[in-house]
């Protein structure tokens, strides 16, 4: 497999297509909103102009991988494709979509011989450039089939198959869920360093936690970069959005009777961030646009 399609050239997209091109592949893309085209074109990446002309333009078997946001506008590029492609096509959802709805698509899929893969894809705007985190779910066959292709775009030891359709999704899906906690517990940390009496450097903090202390990690990482840019984030707002993977996670911790009371609260308080004002909402807010660039409000 050589050419491949992909479908949605935002933050995510836009690099995560340079990674497959820089890794040997040819890829081509299509974007409603084609104000990224002049940058493709000039880094020798194919666009087109419709979704028909991506599907012509793609030789058999097809590949062709999904990165839109969740919900209505995945269903309806679902419901094209399986007007666009003919037996033996694969289309592999790489956005956040909820796991059912994943079962369902490679259901309705394989009733036409088109081959569905779910892969939830970690590792933000930067590991879409230059190596992702792919948690993968589907049939056996058709997920080996594109390993090689897996194995390039990712990290090392960055790419799992996880067992039947929907299993990738929904491993992002808890993946993500763990995100908010651990998120939650570092804005937490930062609000009470705010509120001592002390007068903290909140880069140097963040630069001392991440060399050899028990928490150092890519988010702590993150917050020393943000600090040297802001030093107080007296400009950004402390509402914080949430994607619905976080909600997701409770729902099913529930539904299993699984006890998950730290992300269920790190759920809660981002929607009280809608309603109340704090610094931790402020380190949220920042964290969720430094590494997935998720939109972020100026004061």
């Amino acid at each position: 497999m050589k050419e491949i399609g992909l479908i949605g050239l935002g933050k995510m997209g836009l690099n995560l297509i340079q990674n497959i091109k820089n890794n040997g592949f040819e890829p081509i893309g299509f974007d409603i909103n084609q104000g990224n085209y002049p940058d493709l074109k000039a880094k020798f990446i194919k666009t087109t102009p419709t979704l028909k002309d991506l599907i012509n333009n793609i030789s058999k078997p097809r590949n062709i991988i999904m990165l839109v946001p969740s919900g209505k506008i995945t269903k309806t590029i679902f419901d094209e494709l399986l007007n666009l492609l003919d037996e033996g096509d694969c289309i592999i959802d790489a956005g956040n979509s909820f796991y059912k709805d994943s079962i369902n698509k490679y259901k309705v899929a394989k009733s036409k011989n088109i081959n569905f893969v779910d892969c939830g894809t970690s590792g933000g705007q930067s590991g879409a450039l230059n190596g992702v985190c792919l948690m993968v779910g589907g049939e056996t066959q058709v997920v080996k089939s594109l390993e090689e292709f897996f194995k390039a775009i990712s990290v090392t030891d960055g790419y799992l198959h996880t067992g039947n359709p929907g299993s990738g999704h929904f491993c992002k899906m808890i993946h993500n869920g763990i995100e908010y906690g651990m998120m939650q517990s570092i804005a937490e940390g930062y609000e009470l360093l705010k509120n001592s009496e002390f007068n903290f450097d909140y880069a140097s903090v963040s630069k001392v936690w991440n060399n050899g202390s028990v928490i150092r990690s890519w988010l702590i990482e993150l917050m020393y970069d943000i600090f040297k840019q802001n030093k107080d984030l007296d400009d950004i707002s402390d509402v914080v959005n949430m994607n619905g993977e976080g909600l997701w996670t409770v729902e099913e911790a529930l539904r299993q009777g699984t006890p998950t009371p730290t992300i269920a609260l790190s759920v809660m308080i981002r929607q009280i961030s809608q309603q109340d004002k704090s610094f931790a909402g402020k380190v949220l807010a920042s964290l969720r646009f430094a590494f997935g660039g998720h939109e972020i409000y100026k004061k």
